[in-house]
């Protein structure tokens, strides 16, 4: 009878329990809200600000206008034909960049999607073949894109998303290994005990920060390790980068995880807390499905995520060959973070 007392005398507790389903739902809806569902992702690198159109005024309007095609705009090229290779896009198509230069379409001869795709394309543009690549010699036809296959082996889901997993279990253990102990602590009185010692709140808050730090890093690679016997995923980047979008990754999180923790008295209310940071990350930050084929308000509220920036950063590493160079942006990015989040975190930081 204690117990279920303090349960429902905790409002805030209370209140997180009745409200988290309608939120998961309500989210669900702002994720998926951006119209019927697609069969087709069409790539497309469009070269000029106009409209979109291939050579001598040859329009895409209705080829792109079918509901079950999804266009997905890519900014690089090499980036879309590994994707067309992976097939995780069915087709990419590359306008022209000047007057009189032949549009081209990538395909892999593999894809049975790719070839539905490209009889679309083809009979949209009026019944026009597609000229030979640029290993053959014919003449190119007029209005007509030019072919260029991107072979290569499917990339299986398992693959895809073992980083994003690997990802999400840093997040949680670095927001709970931190937010909910701290707590207790302030809870049980720890923290009144040494608040009459010379200890600062930033010196504990850092000593914090590296003890979850050697926890998480140790558990990651011990799961990274179990899951490469039974999975067999690639690793195709250098190992230095991977373990460097992790650490940092990490370090956001647990200074993440600080400042829910800097005031609360509660377990319960920092549970209801790191949820409520936790969740919306989990689902728009790319852990469990493409960001893609998302609303455009939820592909924007992703940026703003620490977690989308970790998994972009470790999906670049492991399935792409990316080096500390390509990530270095992303982890300037989170390293920024960390140190702003840290910063927060001291200032707000209460003994009792």
């Amino acid at each position: 009878m204690a117990r279920n007392r303090e349960f429902y005398r905790d409002s805030a507790g209370l209140i997180w329990n009745i409200l988290m389903p309608v939120m998961m739902i309500v989210a669900f809806a702002f994720i998926f809200g951006a119209g019927s569902q697609t069969l087709l992702k069409v790539g497309l690198i469009n070269s000029n600000s106009g409209p979109i159109s291939l050579d001598s005024g040859v329009q895409l309007d209705d080829f792109l206008s079918i509901e079950a095609i999804q266009l997905v705009p890519i900014g690089q090229r090499e980036a879309g034909i590994a994707k067309v290779a992976r097939h995780q896009l069915d087709l990419l198509i590359e306008t022209a960049a000047t007057a009189g230069e032949p549009a081209r379409y990538w395909i892999n001869p593999e894809s049975a999607n790719g070839a539905i795709a490209e009889r679309l394309l083809l009979g949209s543009l009026a019944g026009a073949e597609p000229n030979a690549g640029p290993s053959q010699t014919s003449k190119p036809t007029a209005g007509a894109p030019v072919r260029q296959t991107a072979s290569g082996e499917a990339l299986s889901y398992a693959d895809w998303a073992v980083p994003g997993v690997l990802a999400m279990n840093l997040m949680f253990s670095s927001l709970w290994g931190v937010g909910w102990v701290v707590v207790r602590y302030r809870k049980n009185g720890v923290l009144r005990r040494l608040k009459a010692t010379p200890l600062t709140p930033l010196e504990f808050l850092i000593a914090q920060i590296l003890s979850r730090l050697m926890v998480v890093l140790a558990s990651s690679l011990i799961v990274y390790t179990g899951a490469l016997l039974l999975l067999d995923f690639p690793m195709r980047g250098s190992y230095l980068a991977l373990a460097l979008i992790y650490v940092s990754g990490a370090l956001c999180m647990i200074s993440l995880g600080l400042i829910v923790a800097a005031r609360l008295r509660t377990e319960e209310l920092a549970d209801g807390l790191l949820n409520l940071i936790s969740w919306p990350m989990l689902l728009l930050s790319g852990v469990w499905f493409s960001m893609e084929g998302t609303s455009s308000a939820a592909q924007a509220v992703s940026t703003l995520m620490p977690l989308t920036y970790l998994v972009e950063g470790a999906r670049a590493v492991m399935i792409d060959g990316a080096g500390v160079l390509e990530i270095a942006p992303a982890l300037a990015l989170l390293l920024v973070m960390a140190t702003i989040l840290i910063s927060v975190a001291s200032r707000l930081f209460r003994w009792e």
